[in-house]
């Protein structure tokens, strides 16, 4: 009896790329390929990578480097590499792996069953990248598979229009395409029937959606109509613009019972002449304003951002204003990171690149405020009852799970509450993890 072929995917980045790599897995099942967690055991390895920052550079070649290794004592493998970075830098990783089978991009993932048939056929490297001429080809329709059968990704959007001085996003994934309203019901329906509980829908600038379609649907609209797909229990959406965060979009996550109280909504800085200079299109009292119609709506909801220190020309006042921004808005949680220089972006060619140990400082510094304040956030959450979607098993016993507001909970409890919603007893709250128990009287 002949055994399966199995594939490997590593994903680096984002949750758009877990997406990706999502719709890889789904190609390759189609072809009668099986999943493994073993890279040794794999007849095809896909590297999807993430170009954001220079690091993810870095992280993306050096595991390549590794699989090379691997390929080479097995020259049977076919060892492939996708994503953000391809797109991006395309000549270097050529010339970084000449032996590669595989080279494709973001908006070329639809074709990889035809790219595998390709090399197996005996045509190598297999080279297929997009370029700006194919952008108006449709959307695909991709399947999906996905490590979680309770919580999933849904694409509604692709693209960025937004072109902010730092980020590469536009040049690599393209200007902003969105998903037709009912291809998204259609697949969110067909995760309900699998037994998926929740849903995240996903777009680098998912507040924007729906702008380009004809007739015109906003997240607003597309939400309620996500609502009503029976068996999905909890319904979420990344990334937010604040310039595009309206007061209908809002009141609807206020109103609508599945949709969860937690609004991801990146400020970048606190300084109104860092964010022209990173032309975000809103300044910090409009930012503040957001805030407040977001807690006015939903007072018991969390906000989280994403802060950018030691942007070109950043003074020490202009650190402190983020300082500040963060003192008063007191986000539950805050992604932050170093300015990176990405080519080809405006930001890389300013002046007054602000020196590395400047930056460290100044992270060091905020990562330390942003850990009091969500401690202090998530304190008052003790002996409280939070409803949790459990999802998984703990790295360390128990399980584990989130709540409405996207804190992640540890409880006490066995792998037989998997998939299910579940009254928990708040016990004791850390800057980024809640432990607690289920209520009395659960049972699996």
């Amino acid at each position: 009896m002949k055994t399966a072929q199995r594939f490997h995917i590593i994903t680096q980045g984002c949750q758009m790329n877990l997406r990706d790599s999502q719709a890889m897995a789904g190609l390759l099942a189609g072809m009668g390929y099986r999943p493994t967690d073993d890279p040794a055991d794999a007849d095809i390895i896909l590297l999807n990578t993430c170009t954001i920052r220079e690091g993810a550079d870095d992280k993306a070649l050096g595991r390549l480097g590794e699989l090379r290794v691997l390929k080479r004592r097995r020259p049977g493998l076919i060892l492939g590499i996708a994503g953000c970075l391809v797109q991006r830098e395309r000549e270097r990783v050529r010339e970084r792996a000449p032996d590669l089978d595989l080279i494709f991009g973001v908006h070329n993932i639809y074709r990889l069953p035809e790219l595998v048939r390709q090399v197996q056929d005996g045509c190598m490297p297999v080279y297929e990248v997009w370029d700006r001429s194919e952008r108006e080809r449709p959307l695909p329709t991709l399947p999906a598979v996905r490590d979680s059968a309770v919580r999933g990704f849904v694409n509604i959007i692709h693209g960025c229009n937004k072109f902010c001085t730092f980020c590469i996003v536009p040049y690599v994934r393209g200007r902003e395409r969105s998903v037709p309203p009912q291809a998204v019901v259609d697949e969110v329906a067909g995760m309900a029937a699998q037994g998926y509980r929740e849903v995240t829908l996903l777009g680098q600038n998912v507040d924007s959606y729906g702008h380009d379609l004809t007739p015109r649907c906003d997240l607003a609209a597309l939400l309620r109509r996500v609502h009503d797909v029976a068996g999905i229990e909890r319904i979420r959406f990344t990334t937010s613009h604040p310039r595009d965060m309206t007061h209908d979009l809002i009141r609807t996550v206020a109103e609508l019972p599945k949709v969860c109280e937690h609004i991801h909504l990146p400020v970048q800085a606190g300084d109104d002449q860092i964010l022209r200079r990173m032309h975000r299109a809103y300044t910090t009292a409009q930012y503040r304003a957001t805030i407040d119609a977001i807690r006015a709506a939903m007072p018991a909801g969390s906000v989280t951002t994403d802060i950018i220190v030691g942007f070109p020309g950043e003074t020490d006042e202009e650190f402190e204003g983020t300082v500040q921004l963060v003192n008063e808005v007191r986000f539950d949680a805050v992604n932050t990171a170093i300015y990176s220089p990405r080519r080809g972006t405006p930001a890389a060619g300013y002046p007054g690149q602000v020196p590395d140990e400047t930056k460290r400082r100044r992270l060091q510094s905020l990562n330390h405020l942003v850990e009091r304040i969500a401690a202090e956030v998530n304190q008052p959450l003790v002996g409280t009852r939070q409803e949790v979607l459990v999802d998984g098993p703990g790295t360390r016993g128990g399980v584990v799970g989130r709540t409405r507001t996207n804190k992640v909970v540890i409880l006490d409890s066995d792998t037989t509450l998997i998939g299910r919603l579940v009254p928990a007893e708040i016990l004791s709250a850390g800057s980024w993890v809640l432990r607690g128990r289920a209520a009395p009287g659960v049972s699996a």
